[in-house]
């Protein structure tokens, strides 16, 4: 289920640009994004955000809330590309290549701020500073997805688990989504074994073994991270390097 928003967060009060895992704007470009930005839309978790093979007015980035993209196979079995989280942008490839080539399905509920596709080339022609910005989100999820198929080429199964654990504990932690709460990432073993191309089974036992050497807690809500040194460890993982990043 998805619904509008009658109240918007205006940009100048943008609670990711408190944080300093983000760029700060400069007055023109933070006066370009508030007219850009056409609204707010609101999801359950859950819900499909953009369809594969859809064609979107809409380019959005998630103010608040988890979700990932996904492909499927035509017997259902599901691979997760990515996880999205708050300043992620989500739709780039079908305003480029006019289609989704993957969907996006909220996994919390999330809080999307929404913008006009059409209005993308001015952004690109009067603002080259938040063009360079969509150009290294792009190179940003191009090196995600190297490091993932690196793990499903090449690392263990306890290495695949950890490295994915660590690597979106990092992330989540440097967005702020556990807001001094318990360390509690939403996802079930079947987004970690869809994620890691294993089986549900093995995933179950590969898990254990972390939770074994106290790295994870299982919890109903999720999964708690207990000790992301020791998970980024397993994975023989050197950690996640970004200090500031730009978003829309």
């Amino acid at each position: 289920m998805s619904k509008r928003h009658e109240k918007q967060t205006p940009c100048q009060q943008c609670p990711l640009r408190a944080l300093p895992h983000f760029r700060e704007f400069t007055p023109e470009e933070l006066e370009f994004v508030s007219r850009f930005k056409v609204g707010e839309l609101s999801v359950d978790p859950g819900t499909t955000i953009l369809s594969e093979g859809a064609n979107s007015a809409h380019l959005f980035t998630v103010l608040s809330g988890w979700g990932f993209r996904y492909k499927m196979l035509d017997d259902g079995r599901r691979q997760i590309l990515n996880y999205m989280m708050p300043g992620d942008l989500i739709g780039l490839q079908g305003t480029l290549m006019r289609e989704m080539q993957h969907s996006v399905e909220a996994l919390s509920p999330v809080t999307l701020c929404v913008f006009e596709r059409e209005k993308l080339n001015t952004l690109f022609r009067n603002h080259p500073g938040l063009g360079y910005d969509m150009t290294w989100i792009a190179a940003q999820e191009e090196r995600i997805l190297d490091e993932n198929l690196l793990s499903i080429g090449r690392r263990s199964a306890l290495e695949r688990a950890a490295y994915l654990l660590a690597f979106l504990y990092r992330r989540a932690e440097a967005t702020n989504l556990f807001r001094n709460q318990r360390v509690s990432l939403p996802i079930t073993q079947q987004h970690i074994a869809d994620t890691l191309g294993l089986s549900t089974v093995h995933t179950n036992r590969t898990l254990k073994k972390l939770a074994d050497r106290k790295l994870i807690r299982w919890a109903e809500r999720g999964c708690d991270i207990l000790d992301d040194e020791g998970l980024a460890d397993a994975a023989g993982w050197a950690g996640y390097r970004e200090t500031q990043r730009p978003f829309i």
